[in-house]
């Protein structure tokens, strides 16, 4: 296979003072493996367990507990434009995602009228047969609000139901969009209204907890459930009774006798009408700013979605060429040193080449530093260690050759370039939408998704697959199907 070094980086990289560059950093490194073999795995392990663990916390930006005004609003819609402008830029002929902008320009220019928006929208929310449809139109018929804020309520899909049509996400995602949810449970709280609440809670929603149909339970046990939920809850909670039962009532009449019926009682929402009428009296404007700004974050996220899907589709063929430049280099040079030297060398270029679809806009030298760096932390997690070992299990064979051996150098040369690659996707995918910046480095995070793309990337079924592939680019048909078999056997 002939491989044509085009890029300067790719030939000066391959010289002597590049060389001794790398050589020095990668010695170092080389140093630390043996006494951090055990504590990497560790670490892989648990970084992989944390990531799980906080998996639940929406990564996108988060309001301050702080109150927002109009100005910081505005800044909100600033950048989700800019952010959609830079997608139509970039999306080129790809009629999906024009269409997709169109739509989002529409809604950008929504947001600043709606600024200035006097109705007030409240969502309601809550499990299945807690009252919801009953509460609003007890609230309609009750509620008195000033003509200058009028109030729409808006009832959502219920919450913790299997095979509903909408996922609890998708729900408590239409609640984010008003002004005050009034989230409603018939008792104290289960786990999943707990996890709800704080989802809520974590995207700055304003949120009031209605405990409902406080009237099937006997006085006292009404005291602890409401000790209870304001004791687990830091908003606001109210009792109410949307449904009261009917009542046995017991009418003496003039001859004595005695007559029982069933009376329905009034509906009891004194203290939320209250709470609602005061609420929107004084932070009505500030309801209405903090859910912009909320509208305002999640078509960013949208519009970043979008753009990383593009650039994704243009990053892969470029990880792709590089990772079988890598493999060629590799396989063509038997010495270790020389195979780090000439893997560097093509990573740093992939780095450039990455930073640009990206906007990150890296210099030669942060380029150089960036793969370094990477190649140092995936020796001192022990990934380079690791790889090479199930790699070399998949081409197990019986007469190991040195064009065998030539091939596990290549194949890992050609499977940590990919890593590396792909890390530096999902890290610029997490990080803010860049308008031709100079880039920078967080190493934290670099090594959290060095880690987690090198665990999703070690399953056997795509570790065979890529393999395979990489055998039929190094190896001459003849020297395949001995390799290929005993892979299948291993």
């Amino acid at each position: 296979m002939v491989v044509k070094l085009r890029r300067p980086v790719l030939v000066g990289g391959l010289g002597l003072s590049f060389s001794l560059w790398m050589l020095q950093s990668w010695q170092d490194s080389l140093v630390q493996v043996g006494e951090f073999g055990l504590l990497s795995l560790l670490a892989v392990g648990g970084g992989l367990w944390l990531l799980k663990q906080n998996r639940t916390q929406d990564n996108s930006e988060l309001l301050d507990s702080l109150p927002v005004d109009r100005a910081t609003v505005f800044g909100a819609i600033a950048k989700a434009e800019a952010v959609v402008n830079q997608l139509a830029q970039e999306a080129e002929n790809h009629v999906e995602t024009l269409h997709a902008t169109s739509l989002l320009r529409e809604q950008v220019a929504n947001l600043t009228a709606e600024l200035d928006r006097q109705e007030m929208i409240a969502a309601v929310t809550g499990g299945k047969s807690v009252g919801k449809t009953t509460l609003i139109k007890v609230l309609k018929q009750n509620l008195e609000l000033s003509d200058a804020t009028p109030l729409h309520f808006q009832e959502t899909q219920p919450l913790f139901v299997e095979a509903a049509e909408n996922s609890d996400a998708a729900v408590l995602a239409e609640a984010k969009t008003s002004d005050v949810v009034l989230f409603l449970t018939n008792g104290d709280l289960t786990d999943s209204e707990f996890q709800s609440l704080q989802q809520l809670k974590a995207a700055n929603q304003s949120t009031m907890l209605v405990f409902n149909k406080q009237d099937q339970y006997l006085p006292e046990e009404r005291v602890c459930v409401l000790q209870s939920l304001k004791h687990r809850v830091p908003s606001i909670v109210v009792a109410t009774a949307a449904s009261p039962i009917p009542i046995k009532v017991r009418k003496h009449q003039q001859d004595g006798s005695v007559q029982e019926s069933l009376e329905v009682p009034a509906p009891d929402i004194q203290q939320l009408t209250s709470v609602l009428g005061e609420m929107f009296a004084q932070q009505g404007q500030q309801l209405v700013w903090a859910t912009t700004m909320r509208k305002s974050l999640l078509l960013k996220a949208e519009a970043k979605n979008w753009l990383n899907g593009i650039r994704r589709d243009r990053a892969i063929p470029v990880i792709e060429q590089y990772q079988w430049i890598a493999a060629a280099a590799a396989f063509a040079n038997p010495v270790p040193a020389l195979d780090i030297l000439a893997t560097a060398a093509i990573n740093a270029q992939m780095v450039m080449d990455l930073s640009g679809i990206y906007q990150q806009k890296f210099s030669l030298e942060q380029a150089q530093t960036v793969a370094g760096t990477m190649g140092s932390l995936m020796l001192k997690l022990g990934l380079v260690e690791l790889s090479s070992k199930a790699i070399g299990t998949v081409l197990k064979t019986n007469a190991i050759t040195f064009v065998a051996g030539g091939a596990v150098q290549g194949v890992s040369a050609a499977y940590l370039t990919r890593i590396a690659g792909l890390s530096l996707v999902e890290y610029f995918q997490q990080q803010e939408v860049a308008m031709n910046s100079e880039g920078g480095l967080n190493l934290d995070k670099l090594r959290q998704t060095l880690q987690n793309v090198f665990q999703q990337n070690q399953q056997i079924g795509l570790l065979q697959s890529f393999v395979k592939q990489g055998v039929g680019r190094l190896l001459p048909e003849a020297q395949q199907p001995q390799l290929i078999e005993s892979q299948t056997i291993a």
